[in-house]
């Protein structure tokens, strides 16, 4: 598995850190090539190009937004079959603003684990730009 995490510190409300980290679909804002769609209990993130592509399908299995100085956290489980692991997005009150902590835990099937050290590394540039892009 490429585990990696990002943290990020916003003036954001906690409140409003966690609508726009969660706000499914703008997260394609952030990932070349990719759109991204929620029913509320899935999110599909499609990458690719006309017919040719892949989607790492996610089930949330856990909802908690944050509330009353609480921390928020959200969990998907990612279900392959080309993409599995998890991600774990965790919004918290910090210095009059937020601060937004994004663990994720992936394995691309046809990578081998040699691989995976490399898969962090773009895992961390291209989510923390997309984190960037939520929070502006």
């Amino acid at each position: 598995m490429t585990e990696f995490r990002i943290v990020q510190a916003t003036e954001l409300p906690a409140d409003e850190a966690w609508r726009r980290v969660t706000d499914w679909p703008r997260h394609g804002a952030g990932v070349p090539f990719t759109t991204v769609r929620s029913d509320g209990r899935t999110v599909v993130a499609r990458t690719g190009a006309g017919r040719f592509g892949f989607d790492d399908t996610m089930d949330l299995t856990h909802w908690e937004p944050p509330e009353g100085g609480r921390p928020g956290t959200c969990r998907l489980a990612k279900r392959g079959p080309l993409i599995t692991g998890w991600a774990l997005i965790e919004v918290r009150p910090h210095r009059g603003g937020a601060l937004v902590r994004w663990s994720e835990d992936l394995r691309i099937a046809p990578l081998p684990a040699l691989l995976d050290r490399p898969t962090a590394w773009c895992g961390r540039l291209v989510f923390r730009r997309t984190l960037r892009t939520l929070l502006r």
